[in-house]
Formats: C-alpha cells, sequence, structure tokens
C-alpha cells in the first residue's frame, strides 16, 4: 500500500521546520578583537590606577623609624681616591651625612643629597689607601643608621681600555681562533669512522655540562651576595630561561629557512651563511658568560669557559663548511664565514666586561648558562648511532671524560 502523503515520517525530519532558527551576529554588530583587548586593558589600567590612588590613603600611617638600607655595587680604586656606587635598596629615601674608613672620618663628594628607592648615586672618598690593605667603609645616614662596606684588600682599579683589550683577546681566543681551526680539520674528519666524530661532540657535551653546572652555581652565590633590589638570585633563573628561548626561536627561524633553501636546490655559500649567523649567536653568549666571569674576577671560571668553549666551537667551524664540501670557496669567502661566526664572542666578552655590580653578573653569568643549555640541546641529536641511540658506551665514555677533564682542570687552576 502507497505511504499516505498527508502523513509525516516521525523518523524524518525538515531542518527547516524543526530546528528553532539561530540568529547569528552579523559582522557589523561582532566589535573586532583588538577594540575588545584595548577596552579590557582600560578597565584593569583604570582599576589599578584608582587603588594606587585612593588605596594607600585609606590605610593608616607607618610607625617607626624610616626603613633606609644602602647597596654598594660598585668600588674604584684611584690613586689617594676610592668611589662608590651606592643604590638605595629600601623603601625611604637615604641621605648620607658622614663617611669613615678604618673609624678615619674622610672627606666625601657626592650622595648628601637624598637618595630616592632603587635610585643610584655615586660618593667619592678622598683617601690616601694603601695597596694590599684592607679596609672599612662606615657610611653613617642622616638619621643616624650605620652601614658597612668592606674592601679585604686595596687593589687599584683596571682601565677600561686593558679590559676591554683582554676580553677583544680572549674573544679571538674562544671565537675566532677555534671556529677557524674546525674549518681546517675538516678533510681529516671525512676520512674517519663516524664514531669518532660521535666520541668527539659527546666529550664536548661533557665539558660544556660540567659549565652550565659550575657557572649557574656562581651566579647563584653572586646573586645572593647582591642586594636583591632586582630579584638577586632570581635573576639567574630568568637569564638562563630568557637566553634559552631567545636562542631556540632564532634556531628555529634558521633551520625553517634552511629547510626552504634546500628545498629550492640552495646549497654551498648561502646555506654556510646561514648556519654562520645561527653560530655567532650563540658565541654572542658565550661571550658575555666570559667577560662577566672576569668582571667579577672568577679566573678560575674564566679558563673553564675558554677551554669549554673553545672545543665546541672546533667542531662549530666543522658545520660550516660542511655545505662547502662540493664546492671551493675562495680564502676571502672561508674568513668571511670564520668570522661571522666567532667576531660576536668579542663583543660579548666585552659587554661582559661592562658590568658593575653582581646583580648584572649573574644575570649575564645566567644568559651563559641557557646558552649552554641550547647549545647542549643543538649537539644532542648529532649523537646517535645507526641504531638511533643517542647514549652508548661510546658515547656515554665521552661524555663522562669531558665531565672529568673540566673537573681536574679545575684542581689546577687557582682563582
Amino acid at each position: 500500500m502507497a505511504a499516505d502523503p498527508d502523513v509525516t515520517d516521525p523518523d524524518v525530519t525538515d531542518p527547516a521546520v524543526t530546528a528553532p532558527s539561530v540568529r547569528e551576529p552579523s559582522a557589523a554588530t561582532r566589535a573586532p578583537v583588538w577594540a575588545l583587548t584595548a577596552a579590557v586593558i582600560a578597565v584593569v589600567a583604570a582599576a589599578l590606577v584608582g587603588l594606587a590612588m585612593l588605596g594607600g590613603q585609606s590605610l593608616p600611617e607607618r610607625n617607626g623609624p624610616p626603613v633606609e638600607e644602602l647597596a654598594v655595587e660598585r668600588t674604584v680604586l684611584a690613586a689617594g681616591v676610592i668611589e662608590l656606587t651606592i643604590r638605595n635598596t629600601g623603601p625611604d629615601p637615604v641621605q648620607i651625612a658622614q663617611v669613615f674608613i678604618n673609624d678615619a672620618f674622610v672627606d666625601v663628594a657626592g650622595g648628601t643629597d637624598p637618595i630616592d628607592r632603587l635610585d643610584a648615586a655615586t660618593v667619592r672618598l678622598d683617601y690616601p689607601w694603601l695597596a694590599g690593605q684592607p679596609y672599612l667603609i662606615s657610611l653613617l645616614t642622616s638619621t643616624g643608621v650605620v652601614i658597612e662596606h668592606e674592601i679585604p684588600a686595596a687593589v687599584a682599579t683596571p682601565s677600561p681600555g686593558g679590559v676591554l683589550g683582554l676580553m677583544a683577546l680572549l674573544g679571538t681566543y674562544v671565537g675566532i681562533i677555534p671556529v677557524a681551526l674546525g674549518m681546517l680539520v675538516l678533510p681529516v674528519l671525512r676520512r674517519v669512522s663516524s664514531t669518532v666524530v660521535r666520541v668527539l661532540l659527546a666529550l664536548t657535551v661533557g665539558l660544556l655540562a660540567y659549565l652550565a653546572l659550575d657557572g649557574g652555581l656562581e651566579a647563584l652565590e653572586l646573586g645572593g651576595r647582591s642586594s636583591g633590589a632586582f630579584g638577586g638570585a632570581a635573576l639567574v633563573v630568568l637569564g638562563a630561561v630568557l637566553a634559552f628561548l631567545a636562542l631556540t626561536a632564532i634556531d628555529r627561524v634558521l633551520r625553517r629557512r634552511r629547510h626552504r633553501a634546500q628545498a629550492g636546490g640552495a646549497t654551498g655559500l648561502p646555506l654556510a651563511v646561514m648556519i654562520a649567523v645561527g653560530i655567532g649567536l650563540h658565541n654572542l653568549g658565550e661571550g658575555l658568560a666570559i667577560g662577566s666571569a672576569y668582571a667579577v674576577g672568577e679566573l678560575a671560571l674564566g679558563a673553564f669557559l675558554v677551554v669549554g668553549f673553545a672545543l665546541h666551537n672546533t667542531t662549530e667551524g666543522i658545520a660550516i663548511v660542511a655545505p662547502l664540501s662540493a664546492q671551493r670557496p675562495s680564502l676571502i669567502q672561508l674568513g668571511g664565514l670564520g668570522l661571522l661566526a666567532g667576531a660576536p664572542a668579542i663583543l660579548g666578552a666585552m659587554l661582559g666586561a661592562a658590568v658593575n655590580n653582581n646583580e648584572l653578573s649573574a644575570f649575564l653569568l645566567g644568559v651563559g648558562v641557557g646558552a649552554i643549555a641550547q647549545v647542549i640541546v643543538q649537539i644532542a641529536p648529532a649523537l646517535r648511532d645507526a641504531s638511533g641511540q643517542k647514549l652508548n658506551p661510546a658515547t656515554i665514555g665521552g661524555i663522562a671524560a669531558g665531565v672529568l677533564i673540566m673537573y681536574l682542570t679545575g684542581l689546577l687552576v687557582t682563582a
């Protein structure tokens, strides 16, 4: 029997009849995302400003004397003069009334005006200090609070020109020369087995891992000795994380460009330039770590960094010339690639040596630790053998040897 056309099948639904019509907001009525974001930011900012202006007035006045705290960030000793760079790390302004050195009153210039919170001032003391002698400097504030700063052994501060020249030399040792050496040994490495290359890279990983640990501990100690006005030891973590993330992001961008260049048939010199740029950015962070280590007087740590980074940068030279294996580049092109990858270490060492307080030194050492960690991440894939394992007896032995070498070197080097 034919179905009655007047009877509706309950299993068949007509969306035009049964579904309720939901009205979508038109494009004209929807507010742009940027407008909503701006409105939210404006409301939050207005609320915070109102809280800052009205909230403080509703609280009672603080009882007790002013809280005065000063931190000496830099000490410069010249002939007959001691200069102190001090920073107010407390909540209240501080005014220096008198200064004593070893309980003797001295003439002072600077710092006599009130120093507001987190502001800095330079205090110049006329005093005929003697090399090698200890001195205790007592800063007497206008309210009678005494803040002391100790100089264990007075030593004339070296001129900036001499320090920058030394940093340029160290940057050359760490950046340019090792990269050039790595570019020279490429023909030899082509003739050895892949196992030897992996062991060499594992040795580098061990060296840098020890450096990261030793540098991180030193940075945390510096941060603990700082005033704490800008975070203290937290700056170490901040510097390491920012350096690692920034270098990782740069590496990803350059890696995508290299893949596109290879997909498009680009080989040889353009690809080598991209690799050299990425390595140069790494060497900038390495130079910062070296310069900051020498700036704070940690000569043993600086020697560690020089040795470890020099060994690592030798392998970087191999990575630069690898795309040029089928070509014969000129000496000028090879020299330009070496400078592009190694010269940033000189700039980084100079910047690192220019720091003038423990907090900046700790931050820059943290940057160096982050750079080391990122370099280890880059080297790790090259440790895989034919079966895809990174940690096999050969690479484990190379890593352990690198750690032991740096430990034994530390026993022979005095700070």
